[in-house]
């Protein structure tokens, strides 16, 4: 057996983009050479690392577990730290060797004297059911597989006003699936979009992933986002019909305002940009923030606000030259912001555990909001309230955490009202239907859940 570090490299950069450390796992990469390496990344699986580890821990467990006859005894499990330890495995070996010992021999002086067993000390596998609230799996024959991608499939996005969708993976390829045709037993038709540079005169892939994308209000165009410093617009058609090239660096998010004539995007280079969607040029870079820009989000046709792993958030303005409000609370990277469907409250998400309401109207947060035991991913505003299709049903904010939890959050008494808890591993997206009514979440243990957001279908907190 034999291993580079080049390949060891490789599996830890993976292991952080699929974990969502993005800048992390940006400088981790400039810094070890990966885009140098020989390795084809659309054949490595997901999770590759962390198998490669479970597969060692399972292998040091079953070496303590053997005893010298060749018999298996039952063990405690062993943490990733102590099956890296020498003196822990030794340890362990030992203690069981000796049990082992010490139980044949009460079984052979048992069987001796004719006895019972009460004495010897029995090991049982029963584990209690757990408590599991009463859901509906939806079958196969009803779920849709879109198959293509070569690599992780990072994003998708809905159009607008067709059945069009969008999906970003490690591939370097966006697509555009057509499920216009409701016969589940076919592919849908789908159209690639290979994100190309220019290398020596000619156009090759990039070989870098596309992490962002969103379509425009009327769904006429497609904006891409991707980690070689390029935002592209496409049209439905799949045609190219423009690049935008201005970032020093991967783009880490990109929006269109609601207008549609302005795309807003925010890079590694710490920068945030607007361009004008027809000409595809620069029309203004806000270079605030002191560290990674990581998310931007529309307040109005012209003013945004941007976050960073600075701690800081910046409002701005097409125009000014500065920014119009600056945000300061949190005390670890911001993931996430989103303004309210007014854009009168901003919320925002962080490493630091909390999730924080500002207004324009007040230099502190309105609310700060702290629940979740781990850093919280992304947050999202349900579709509702006032300036929204669903004026009747109360705004709702969601938010999702590397706790396995999502958060409903009744924002204008600042408590969160349910705690949605079936996740096994970290919640990575959430979303709500165009009702309201509805809200998916999705997580690295694979599972999507479909949750009714009614208080009869949550238990309170």
């Amino acid at each position: 057996m034999s291993f580079s570090s080049d390949e060891v490299n490789f599996l830890v950069y993976r292991y952080l983009q699929e974990s969502g450390f993005t800048h992390s796992a940006y400088t981790f990469g400039i810094e070890s050479h990966i885009s140098q390496s020989n390795i084809n990344g659309a054949l490595v699986p997901p999770a590759a690392l962390l198998n490669i580890i479970q597969k060692g821990l399972q292998y040091t467990e079953a070496e303590i577990s053997l005893s010298e006859d060749g018999s298996e005894h039952p063990i405690e499990p062993l943490s990733l730290i102590d099956a890296v330890i020498p003196d822990v495995v030794a340890a362990r070996q030992k203690q069981y060797a000796k049990a082992h010992a010490e139980k044949t021999a009460a079984a052979a002086s048992s069987n001796n004297t004719n006895g019972d067993d009460s004495g010897i000390c029995k090991l049982s596998n029963h584990v209690d059911a757990m408590d599991v609230d009463e859901s509906i799996e939806i079958p196969s024959s009803r779920a849709r597989v879109l198959r293509g991608h070569e690599s992780e499939v990072f994003i998708c996005a809905w159009n607008p006003t067709k059945d069009l969708l969008a999906s970003g993976s490690g591939d370097s390829t966006a697509r555009i699936w057509n499920l216009c045709d409701n016969n589940s037993t076919n592919s849908p038709n789908q159209l690639v979009l290979q994100h190309c540079i220019q290398r020596g005169g000619t156009e090759v892939p990039s070989n870098k992933d596309v992490t962002s994308l969103d379509w425009n209000c009327d769904g006429t165009y497609l904006a891409t986002g991707s980690y070689d410093g390029f935002a592209r617009i496409w049209t439905t058609d799949g045609r190219l019909f423009s690049t935008l090239g201005q970032h020093k660096g991967p783009i880490f998010a990109l929006k269109w305002n609601k207008e549609g004539n302005y795309i807003l995007s925010a890079g590694v280079d710490k920068t945030t940009i607007i361009w004008d969607a027809s000409s595809g040029k620069c029309t203004q870079q806000f270079a605030f923030h002191n560290a990674p820009a990581l998310d931007v989000d529309w307040q109005s046709n012209d003013s945004f606000a941007s976050c960073s792993t600075d701690e800081r958030i910046h409002v701005c303005k097409l125009g000014v030259d500065k920014p119009i409000k600056t945000f300061q609370g949190h005390t670890n990277e911001v993931n996430a912001i989103k303004w309210d469907p007014q854009g009168e409250l901003l919320a925002s998400c962080s490493d630091d555990m909390t999730l924080k309401i500002w207004s324009m109207k007040h230099d502190t947060c309105v609310h700060d909001l702290q629940a979740h035991q781990k850093e919280i991913y992304t947050i999202k505003w349900s579709p509702t309230g006032q300036g929204t299709n669903n004026p009747n049903m109360n705004l709702v904010l969601a938010s999702a955490s590397f706790d396995s939890t999502v958060r409903l959050w009744d924002v204008e008494k600042g408590v969160c009202k349910h705690t949605l808890t079936k996740h096994q591993e970290p919640v990575y997206s959430v979303a709500f239907s165009p009702d309201g009514k509805y809200l998916a979440s999705g997580s690295f243990d694979k599972c999507v859940y479909i949750w009714s957001v009614q208080v009869s279908a949550f238990a309170s907190d």
